[in-house]
C-alpha cells in the first residue's frame, strides 16, 4: 500500500489537451489549471474580462501546466474556441492562455473578430505583453492584465497601445582599466624599475659607507 502511494505522488501531471477542459459554467471566466494565480488575481482577471461583455464578446483566460505532445499552446486556444461555442448573441470569443511549464502565452480569437482583432496584434500580446512579465519573475497576473487591456483597448476603438518598453541597461563609467588596457600599459614595467632600484639603492649605500 505505501509504495502504490509513493508511486502514485512521484506520477508526473497528465498531458492537457483540448478534451482535458469542459465547457465553462455560470460564467467562468478563469480556468485555472496550472493553478499559478491566487484568488484575489482570479478576481482581478475575471473582472477585467467581464469588460469584454460590453463588446458582445467572450472573453476567458487560461492556464495549463502541460500539454499534450506535439500540441502548441494556440493550438489548444483554437481547439478550444470551437470547443466552446460562443452564445447566438455574441460577436464572437477571445481566449489568453498561458504555459506555465515554458512561460509562453498565446491569444486566439474566433474568425469573426478578424477585422478588429488582426493576427499581428494577438502574436505581439502573447510574445511581448504576456511573455515578458512571466519572463521576469513569472508575474503571471500582471501578464495576464497587461495582455487583456491591450487587446480591449483595441476593441474598444483606441490605438494599440503597443509593445512593453524594455528597460536598457546603460553601462556606468569606470575608472578600472580593461584588460587590453591593462596589457598595453607599462606599468608593470615601471613596478620592476622600483622594486630593483629599492634594493640595490640602499644595498650600495651600504657597501660604500662600510668600507
Amino acid at each position: 500500500m505505501a509504495l502504490l502511494i509513493g508511486i502514485s505522488l512521484a506520477a508526473p501531471a497528465l498531458a492537457l489537451s483540448a478534451s482535458s477542459f469542459p465547457e465553462p459554467v455560470n460564467g467562468e471566466r478563469v480556468i485555472d489549471q496550472a493553478g499559478i494565480l491566487s484568488r484575489a488575481a482570479v478576481s482581478d482577471v475575471s473582472h477585467q474580462l467581464d469588460a469584454f461583455s460590453a463588446e458582445r464578446i467572450e472573453a476567458r483566460l487560461v492556464t495549463v501546466s502541460q500539454l499534450d505532445y506535439g500540441l502548441s499552446l494556440p493550438q489548444l486556444g483554437e481547439q478550444l474556441l470551437q470547443q466552446w461555442p460562443a452564445a447566438a448573441d455574441q460577436a464572437g470569443q477571445v481566449l489568453f492562455l498561458i504555459d506555465s511549464q515554458t512561460n509562453s502565452a498565446a491569444v486566439v480569437a474566433t474568425p469573426s473578430l478578424d477585422g478588429q482583432l488582426s493576427p499581428e496584434l494577438l502574436r505581439s500580446t502573447a510574445r511581448t505583453t504576456m511573455a515578458l512579465p512571466i519572463r521576469e519573475g513569472a508575474r503571471f497576473r500582471q501578464a495576464s492584465l497587461d495582455g487583456i487591456q491591450r487587446v480591449l483597448t483595441v476593441l474598444q476603438g483606441g490605438d494599440d497601445p503597443g509593445e512593453p518598453v524594455v528597460a536598457q541597461v546603460v553601462s556606468q563609467p569606470t575608472n578600472v582599466p580593461t584588460r587590453e588596457e591593462t596589457a598595453s600599459s607599462n606599468a608593470l614595467t615601471w613596478v620592476v624599475v622600483l622594486l630593483v632600484a629599492g634594493t640595490i639603492v640602499p644595498m650600495a649605500t651600504w657597501w660604500i659607507f662600510s668600507r
